[in-house]
């Protein structure tokens, strides 16, 4: 897609763009990316109305609990009530409304629909209201470069997958001169209200830039949209961020292919690292989904405190007695986080992070006069490669690359030595074939499952209705998503209410809390209630590519049905073969 530059809004000040963007070629699009384009989202009722929608009514309450470290840093956004849409019949006219949206950070399937769902509030309260979207994510409101989005831009993207109506970008607006030109760029379009769309980290971001509006006197709003596929942006307030569902199930289909092909040839160990940085959601979902021989999960890593040697001895555990039982095969999933959540790699990552920090020149050779005695004999113990990969360029949040360090290659390294040292001794007479896989791109911009597309299409309106009542510093939220769109309660929470402070960069940093798998939880509870007979006979279970229409198109993942207490047929009784 080409980009032309077609005028400035006013010739005194170069930081606005207007860039007129090249429409899609529809005969590009697939049979299914074109009937997809025809699907029209349901709605809850509050906001569905052809013409005159009325503004919800507004309930409001105040947060009991004030933490004094983080009121320290958002002085005018703390304390901020929740707010609760209610039907209204009495019909106000709307007065138009400029608004802006960007999304910050990684694709994840619906975010064309949150762009929707914002656009068609606005029009229906006002149809000369109008909608911007910021070009490649925040730097396109640092920048002042921007897009309008119309109808058409609405019938060229909505339900399909990717963030290509705008683009995204992972830079943050942190810098004293971010937030200047931020601000001078919102007060240059007039804009009454501004939509981030992104994860923990960018709807921080969010509440910072709604801070700094509100200790200036900018009339602009800012409400982030709950998004990423690593479903780690979950707590009391939000039940589940925009594109897991679809994603989980682009992974389960992938897995449950690769199964199904296993039980044909039974000769190759697959071990299929996932997506999922801080959390192993993903992967436990693509457990429950898909049954595995071998699942490791990062918390439960971390909460035994088990060392790379103990999971290496965990896996080759289970392939020992696989091959006893004549199976020289099997699927071992892991979350791309898995590194981190391992005590010793964790203490060590820290260190490094500390020392790259302070010496970002510092080569993976020098480092190691930097580490303590035992960070370093583990980091000399580690392949070369992943030394190399623990050392690249940090992300802008200050995080490492864990998608790039390929640990289902150090399990397998360690494991074939574990395998091999046992074979020398008599313990083992099996053959080891290993594979390995890593799914994670796949997923972030895939076709939206019937649930993404409905939720984002939700979320839409709801971040609209809070720009128009006024206000700022919250994240659009739905509840009771698991069930039916009728009975979906729109609202939204201040997100100083979802932060804690957190070591970043060498320095106390507020961001809002991951939300990691509870080992006490019910999900964790019914991977465990399964695991030991997933882990010798063969259970595979292909779940098939997200269904658009039938039966079966309106499933939602496992891990919210059981977070809400809903049973999963077949799931609770670990002797059931799938």
């Amino acid at each position: 897609m080409t980009d032309t530059a077609s005028k400035k809004t006013k010739t005194d000040s170069p930081i606005v763009q207007l860039i007129k963007r090249e429409r899609p070629n529809h005969n590009d699009y697939s049979a299914l990316q074109k009937l997809r384009l025809s699907y029209e989202p349901p709605l809850p009722p509050i906001f569905r109305a052809k013409v005159d929608l009325p503004l919800p009514s507004v309930r409001v309450e105040h947060p009991e609990h004030v933490d004094e470290k983080v009121k320290g840093l958002f002085p005018h956004s703390h304390g901020l009530p929740s707010v609760h849409f209610e039907p209204n019949t009495e019909f106000v006219s709307g007065k138009p409304l400029k608004v802006g949206i960007l999304f910050s950070g990684g694709q994840a399937a619906g975010g064309h629909n949150v762009v929707a769902g914002l656009y068609r509030y606005l029009k229906l309260r006002n149809s000369g209201s109008q909608l911007f979207g910021f070009l490649g994510g925040p730097i396109g409101v640092i920048k002042g470069k921007y897009t309008q989005i119309t109808e058409e831009t609405i019938k060229d993207y909505i339900n399909l997958g990717g963030f290509n109506m705008i683009d995204t970008g992972r830079d943050k607006i942190e810098k004293d001169e971010h937030f200047v030109s931020s601000r001078k760029v919102c007060e240059e379009l007039d804009l009454d209200g501004l939509v981030i769309a992104g994860g923990d980290d960018s709807n921080t971001n969010a509440a910072v830039l709604a801070e700094y509006f509100l200790s200036h006197k900018v009339k602009t709003k800012v409400i982030g949209v709950p998004k990423t596929i690593d479903g780690d942006l979950k707590n009391e307030f939000i039940e589940i961020s925009f594109g897991f569902d679809s994603a989980v199930k682009v992974f389960s289909t992938l897995i449950g292919n690769v199964a199904t092909d296993l039980l044909s040839a039974k000769k190759y160990y697959h071990f299929i690292r996932l997506m999922g940085r801080s959390a192993s959601h993903i992967t436990l979902e693509c457990a429950l989904q898909t049954h595995p021989n071998v699942c490791i999960i990062g918390e439960e890593v971390a909460h035994k405190k088990q060392t790379l040697k103990e999971i290496t001895h965990h896996v080759s555990d289970v392939i020992i007695k696989r091959a006893t039982a004549g199976k020289d095969y099997g699927v071992v999933l892991l979350p791309e986080g898995l590194i981190e959540f391992i005590p010793e790699v964790h203490e060590l990552l820290g260190e490094i992070n500390e020392i790259l920090a302070n010496n970002p020149s510092v080569n993976h050779k020098e480092i190691v006069d930097h580490l303590s005695p035992a960070c370093r004999g583990l980091f000399d113990f580690l392949p070369h490669k992943i030394r190399e990969e623990l050392m690249l360029e940090r992300d802008p949040h200050g995080n490492v690359q864990v998608s790039k360090i390929e640990t289902e290659r150090l399990l397998i390294q360690t494991v074939s030595e574990d395998l091999a040292k046992r074979a020398r001794s008599g313990d083992y007479h099996g053959k080891f074939a290993p594979l390995s896989h890593f799914f994670g791109y796949e997923g972030r911009s895939c076709l939206p499952s019937n649930f993404d597309c409905n939720y984002c299409y939700t979320l839409g309106h709801v971040a609209g209705a809070l720009i128009e009542s006024g206000q700022t510093g919250l994240v659009a939220v739905v509840k009771n998503l698991t069930g039916p769109v009728d009975k979906w309660l729109p609202a939204g929470f201040p997100v100083t209410m979802m932060i804690h402070m957190e070591r970043r960069k060498g320095k106390d940093t507020p961001v809002i809390e991951k939300a990691l798998v509870k080992l006490d939880g019910k999900p964790f509870k019914t991977f465990l209630n399964n695991r030991n007979a997933w882990s010798m006979e063969d259970h595979f279970r292909n779940p098939g590519p997200i269904q658009f229409e039938g039966p079966v198109a309106e499933e939602f993942n496992f891990t919210i049905q059981l977070e809400h207490g809903i049973d999963i047929p077949n799931l609770s009784d670990s002797k059931h073969h799938s």
